[in-house]
């Protein structure tokens, strides 16, 4: 059985952990298992209608006041305890800020190998999953083989994605227990106090599926006017390399990369990046790469699907005003 961690958002399941879902129903069918649902503390009340429409034969709900504030400790309590009562083989999550750190606190508490950014998962022989993981900022796959010890679950985090959601092919019926996990004191010494929205008129960066990036061939950070209204004309989010934000051009949370975010669109379009390996660890997953850029021998020119060579403030406009046009 494959228990998701499953995080929500105002109308629902969120875009990540619908992937998951989707995902997990892809390694079910090949070993004949089954899909369960983890929620852990407050949600909306659309999230059961969410995880039926993804086929969830059970929804656990862990329930308690103290999680009202995200704390990656609790969770991680609150999933063990969860994945011991129902006997889940595999505990999956999304491989997001909280999916990979409230994982990370279960392999340390079990004394289990974890497999994050997972591509692709099969049921294996001897009750083993093999994982294909995205290594080396995504410039290479390897291949584990994971084991629960003991009756513990095999921990995965999926890419982000690595699948595209899908509903199930029919709707289900899940049945609904709630359980207060096993708290201490220190699974709540650090937590979430406040959280504040950030205003990014960029969109969301990590689930957009067109990024358009941007580099020091911008120029400075007047500079991003052409590049911001072609953000808006693709419906897609604005991502930066390190040099912008450490120059002060562009805010942090927009930084793609090493250190930054990491991104998986269908498209990815790097306006005058050079393409460091920092920079390409953050990015190298999306399904299609196009470079702008005025040298023909820059990483990002050479590694992209499709570049063109040239001045992005002259290409940048360009293709605005084609894009306006073809919109009527």
């Amino acid at each position: 059985m494959i228990l998701v961690l499953v995080e929500t958002q105002a109308d629902g399941v969120e875009l990540l952990s619908a992937e998951a879902l989707t995902f997990a129903r892809g390694i079910a069918a090949s070993g004949d298992g089954d899909v369960q649902a983890l929620v852990v503390g407050p949600h909306p009340a659309a999230t059961l209608e969410g995880l039926a429409a993804h086929g969830v034969s059970a929804v656990h709900h862990a329930d308690d006041e103290r999680l009202a504030a995200y704390s990656a400790a609790a969770w991680a309590a609150a999933a063990i305890d969860a994945a011991k009562t129902t006997g889940a083989t595999t505990l999956l999550a999304a491989a997001s800020p909280r999916g990979n750190e409230v994982l990370a606190h279960v392999a340390a508490r079990l004394d289990l190998s974890m497999a994050a950014n997972a591509v692709t998962a099969d049921a294996g022989t001897a009750g083993t999953l093999v994982v294909r993981r995205q290594v080396m900022g995504g410039a290479a796959l390897e291949e584990v083989h994971l084991s629960g010890a003991a009756g513990a679950p095999a921990l995965v985090t999926m890419a982000g994605h690595a699948v595209d959601p899908a509903p199930a092919a029919a709707p289900s019926s899940p049945s609904v227990s709630v359980f207060a996990p096993a708290l201490t004191d220190a699974d709540l010494v650090a937590r979430v106090v406040r959280s504040e929205p950030v205003v990014n008129e960029s969109g969301a960066l990590t689930t957009s599926r067109v990024v358009v990036g941007a580099g020091r061939g911008v120029g400075g950070a007047e500079q991003f006017g052409d590049l911001l209204e072609l953000t808006e004309l693709l419906g897609g989010a604005l991502g930066v390399s390190r040099v912008v934000t450490s120059l002060g051009w562009r805010p942090h949370h927009e930084q793609v990369g090493q250190t930054g975010s990491r991104v998986s669109p269908d498209l990815y379009l790097a306006c005058g990046i050079s393409g460091a390996i920092q920079h390409w660890a953050g990015m190298s997953s999306a399904k299609t790469i196009i470079a702008i850029n005025t040298d023909d021998e820059a990483p990002m020119v050479t590694k992209a699907h499709y570049a063109v060579i040239g001045d992005l403030h002259e290409i940048v406009p360009a293709v605005n005003a084609e894009i306006r046009k073809r919109k009527g």
